[in-house]
């Protein structure tokens, strides 16, 4: 596989796989990047959406669209994306790869949920982050934790490296996926976040502590919001802010699917797909001139 495209598609659910047909038909250069942990393969039965008898699984119809993409010689790369940044052409990062592209298209549902403890709510923007890209520079010289055990912890805390004096991945009491060289790992389960005007302890369920001026978030696979958010997109709540072109405030950038708000079904998402995959046809073409 090679490692440069006219468009990247993060997610290969119905928004994903709609997106890159559509690019693909219009003789974009595509790739998808995506697993299987997404919402309509863990649905049991589909009985709304056009065409697909009763009974059907989302499991069937998840199998159904990555065959859709291998039939019509879409590249796929069947894993996570851990960053993505835009300096004219944007890099798109796996744990393995790292690719090019003239546009990005946002299909990867709705993302994470945060981690129900005590104190991670009542600190957010004082303390707590869900984006070391945005908050790092205000931790310069200070010591962070980036609380997660996979391989967007480890991005995170990468980036952060260069910044802060010291940094932890708090792994909640699970094992690491990837280990990075300089940074501690504590593997206990955490208790509560402490601290008075902004964060200053982590304390875990063991009754230990350790002193840290900063938290960022990064729990499970990056979501198309966290994605969205780096880039500089606008976002209202969680949902990614698009117009009727399905193209974000950020050149080239696309999102479709529920991570666009509204209605959560399949039917918004394959429609949000065609047009993002169209639009994002058009403006690599235009990209190359």
């Amino acid at each position: 596989m090679k490692n440069s495209y006219d468009i990247i598609i993060v997610g290969a659910g119905p928004a994903g796989v709609s997106a890159a047909l559509y690019a693909h038909r219009a003789g974009a250069d595509t790739l998808v990047v995506g697993g299987e942990s997404v919402a309509l393969s863990k649905a049991e039965k589909i009985d709304n959406y056009y065409g697909v008898p009763k009974g059907t699984s989302g499991k069937e119809l998840f199998d159904i669209g990555i065959n859709q993409l291998a039939e019509n010689g879409i590249d796929m790369e069947k894993g996570q994306v851990v960053s993505i940044e835009w300096t004219g052409d944007y890099t798109v990062k796996t744990p393995d790869s790292t690719y090019t592209a003239k546009s990005v298209v946002l299909a990867t549902g709705t993302g994470r949920r945060a981690p129900k403890i005590k104190g991670l709510a009542e600190f957010e923007g004082r303390g707590v982050s869900y984006c070391a890209v945005c908050d790092g520079f205000f931790y310069r010289g200070k010591t962070v934790a980036v609380l997660g055990e996979g391989e967007y912890a480890a991005e995170e805390a990468l980036y952060l490296k260069n910044l802060a004096e010291k940094v932890y991945i708090l792994t909640d009491g699970k094992q690491p996926a990837k280990t990075v060289d300089g940074i501690g790992y504590i593997a206990k389960k955490l208790a509560e976040i402490k601290g008075e005007a902004t964060v200053t302890s982590v304390e875990f369920e063991d009754g230990s502590a350790i002193e840290t001026s900063g938290l960022f978030v990064a729990v499970g696979i990056a979501g198309a919001g966290d994605f969205a958010r780096k880039l500089g997109a606008e976002l209202n709540g969680n949902s990614i802010v698009t117009d009727e072109k399905c193209s974000t405030n950020i050149p080239g950038l696309f999102a479709a699917g529920d991570n666009t708000g509204g209605m959560l079904q399949i039917a918004k998402a394959v429609y949000e797909g065609a047009v993002a995959g169209s639009e994002a046809a058009k403006f690599a073409r235009s990209m190359k001139g």
